[in-house]
Order: C-alpha cells, then sequence, then structure tokens
C-alpha cells in the first residue's frame, strides 16, 4: 500500500521550496507579471538573477541522475517540490520544467555520446548556470494537436532535415509557444526526415541556439504565465553535426513523444495544483478577516462552500497527481492514460475554482492589490499546455 508520509528529505526539498518562493520566487514573478512588455521582462536582471537563484538550489537538475551532478530525485519527490514552487510562480515554474528537456533526453536516449553528455549534461548540472537553459520544438503553426497524430501519413512536420556531406541541414519553424524560445541556450527539434512516414518520420535533433541560422520570434504577449518566455523559433539552413541527432525517425517516434507528455502532462498539473492552492490559501485568510452581517465571511454557508469545494480540489488533484507520480517512479515513463487524465483533472478543477476564489474576496478579487486575480489568468493556460485537454481527452479515452 502507499504511505502518505513524507521523508525527512522530502520534507527538507519542500522546506526549501517554500523560504525560496516566500522571498524570491513570489515577489518577482508578480513584479514581471505587472511589466506591459514581455521582451524588457526578460532582458531584466529580476528575471535572470531569480532563475540563477533557483538553479544556485537545483531546481533545475532535480530529475537528472546524480551520475552527471543531478540530484536523482524521484517522480514523487520532485513532484511535491513542482506543486511548491508552482504556489509562488507558476511561470517560473514552468520555465524551470522546460528547461532541463536538453539535458534529460540527452542522458535518456544517448547516454553514449560522450560529446553531448560533456557539453551539454554535465556543465548544465555542474555548473549551475542559469543561461544553459533549454526548451524543445515539436509543435509549429500548422502542426498542433498533429503532433500526436501517428497514423495519417499526410500529416508531417513542415521543419525538415537532410543529410549533406555528413552534416544536418535544418530548416523550418517552430510555433510561437516554445517555452523558453526566446531564450534558450539550446533545443531538441523534431524535424521531418523521411516524409512517406508521416509525423513518425521525424527525429529528434540537437540544436544549439547561437548556431548559424537560428533566429528567435517575439516573445508572446499572454494573458497569464507572464513569467514564462515562449517564443517562436526560426531554422534556416542550420548545420548540426550528424551526432546531433539524438532518436531517430521511423516506428519508435511514438514512444518517444508519449514518453514526454507522460512526463510533461504531470508536471502541467503540479502547476495547476499549485496555482489553485495560492488562490485558495489567499481566499481562505482573506475570508477569516473580512466580516459581514456581524462576522467573518468564512462562516457564511456560501463563502464556507466554495472554500470546501476548493479544498477537496486539491486534495483530489493532489491524489491524482501522486498516483501518476508513483507510476513514473516505478517504471519509466509512467502510465500515459493516467498522466493525460491527471493532467485534465487539475487543470480544468484551477480554472474552476480560481475563478471562485476571486469571487470570495468580491471587487478586490479583480484588482492587481490582490494576488489572486493573477491565478485566475494564471489557470486557463494551463488547459492547454502540453496539449489542450480537449485533445488529450480523446487520447486518453482511446486507452481506456
Amino acid at each position: 500500500m502507499i504511505d502518505f508520509t513524507p521523508t525527512a528529505d522530502q520534507e527538507l526539498f519542500v522546506k526549501t521550496a517554500r523560504d525560496f518562493g516566500r522571498e524570491v520566487l513570489g515577489p518577482a514573478e508578480r513584479t514581471l507579471d505587472k511589466m506591459a512588455d514581455p521582451e524588457e521582462a526578460f532582458k531584466s536582471d529580476l528575471f535572470w538573477s531569480t532563475m540563477q537563484q533557483a538553479f544556485d538550489l537545483g531546481f533545475h537538475k532535480m530529475g537528472l541522475p546524480e551520475s552527471y551532478g543531478g540530484l536523482g530525485l524521484d517522480a514523487i519527490t520532485a513532484g511535491l517540490v513542482w506543486e511548491e514552487l508552482a504556489c509562488w510562480g507558476a511561470g517560473f515554474s514552468a520555465s524551470l520544467m522546460a528547461g532541463a528537456v536538453v539535458p534529460r533526453l540527452i542522458a535518456f536516449m544517448a547516454p553514449f555520446n560522450e560529446e553531448l553528455v560533456n557539453k551539454y549534461v554535465i556543465p548544465f548540472c555542474e555548473n549551475d548556470d542559469a543561461r544553459l537553459i533549454s526548451a524543445w520544438g515539436s509543435s509549429e503553426p500548422d502542426i498542433g494537436s498533429d503532433g500526436k497524430n501517428y497514423t495519417d501519413k499526410s500529416v508531417r512536420h513542415r521543419t525538415t532535415a537532410r543529410l549533406r556531406d555528413g552534416r544536418w541541414i535544418i530548416d523550418g519553424t517552430k510555433s510561437n509557444f516554445i517555452s523558453n524560445g526566446g531564450i534558450a541556450n539550446s533545443y531538441i527539434v523534431f524535424a521531418c526526415v523521411e516524409p512517406d512516414q508521416g509525423i513518425c518520420g521525424s527525429g529528434a535533433f540537437l540544436v544549439p541556439a547561437d548556431a548559424k541560422g537560428v533566429t528567435r520570434g517575439k516573445c508572446v504577449d499572454r494573458l497569464g504565465l507572464r513569467a514564462l518566455n515562449q517564443a517562436a523559433v526560426y531554422f534556416d539552413e542550420v548545420e548540426v553535426d550528424e551526432s546531433n541527432l539524438i532518436f531517430p525517425p521511423g516506428d519508435g517516434y511514438p514512444m518517444l513523444h508519449n514518453a514526454i507528455i507522460t512526463v510533461g502532462n504531470l508536471g502541467t498539473g503540479y502547476l495547476a495544483l499549485g496555482t489553485l492552492r495560492a488562490a485558495y490559501e489567499e481566499a481562505l485568510a482573506y475570508a477569516r478577516e473580512r466580516v459581514q452581517w456581524g462576522k467573518p465571511i468564512a462562516e457564511h454557508q456560501l463563502v464556507a462552500q466554495k472554500l470546501f469545494e476548493a479544498h477537496t480540489a486539491m486534495e483530489s488533484m493532489r491524489t491524482f497527481l501522486w498516483k501518476g507520480s508513483w507510476l513514473c517512479a516505478s517504471a519509466f515513463p509512467g502510465d500515459l492514460k493516467t498522466s493525460l487524465s491527471a493532467k485534465i483533472h487539475a487543470t480544468n478543477l484551477a480554472a474552476k475554482h480560481t475563478a471562485a476564489m476571486a469571487q470570495i474576496l468580491g471587487g478586490y478579487g479583480l484588482t492587481r492589490d490582490y494576488p489572486v486575480e493573477k491565478y485566475v489568468r494564471d489557470a486557463p493556460l494551463l488547459q492547454v499546455m502540453d496539449g489542450s485537454n480537449d485533445t488529450l481527452m480523446v487520447k486518453a479515452a482511446a486507452l481506456l
């Protein structure tokens, strides 16, 4: 049976995340959220100094093996930390999650490629330099949900890769919603190598951000999660070594893609849990202090109902996510159906109940004097992160 008692190490990691969140992450995220120009936000000393402090504490390398200098945390422990960090700064947390994709995929898929390990994995773990943050690019202007369409041979990535004199030449565009797209030091790029195989004809390539021909679009100006950089990335005759193909095209593509979204969707679920928890804690504190009709509004039935329903939502979200993480810890990459279901459940409930928490504050819930309005803006974006919930539901239902 599962034991819900946290270990001493888990309690220490969560406390570290809580202290960092309260003192550094939360204030920085709220400040960046209020900046009108996202381009300026991601050039600011505040963004990079905050991210560097997160790297100094090792939050960027929680899932990387200790043999490379990572923390080697299991999926459950990492999930506890992600919830805590997201409670203070979901945007920064999302950036940190995506930021480890290059070293994690190299460690998983190309551990014997010493050149790539020494260039991208070891420095990421040992140097703890926030400028080494990475990103992955699958979605394109015409390929969003179709990235999961493994059977229709007419569906393929428009970004292409071809061999020329022992070098891969990559051309194409990745969509506006590449997390860390405008700030990454390196990318995992899915590019079509064998068009007749459809989406399965794509390989996964490692592309340095400073390679000739790589350019980035403007940061997307979004409603919420404004501390997360998302931008298009363009590739014009970009050359990389033949060994930079870290996963070849073919029948194994669905396994790779499903492994990424199995882990990624759990991460998004923890972002939703942390976001709702932040809104709930603000609303609960307010409801205990605000007096109307002679008593704190927390004692009025309709307000108490909103708080109770948010509480039960968080408990169900957390338990579902823990199960998904437990399955990941039991056998990598875990169970796709559970991860998708947990993400859909968590993000839908977060969007619903953060709005209810704003109502508890009345007019104040929609002002920037209180942080709840930020959570109301952040939560809906999680319903489309790592795949829109509608398309993920169809995929999960097919696995029943």
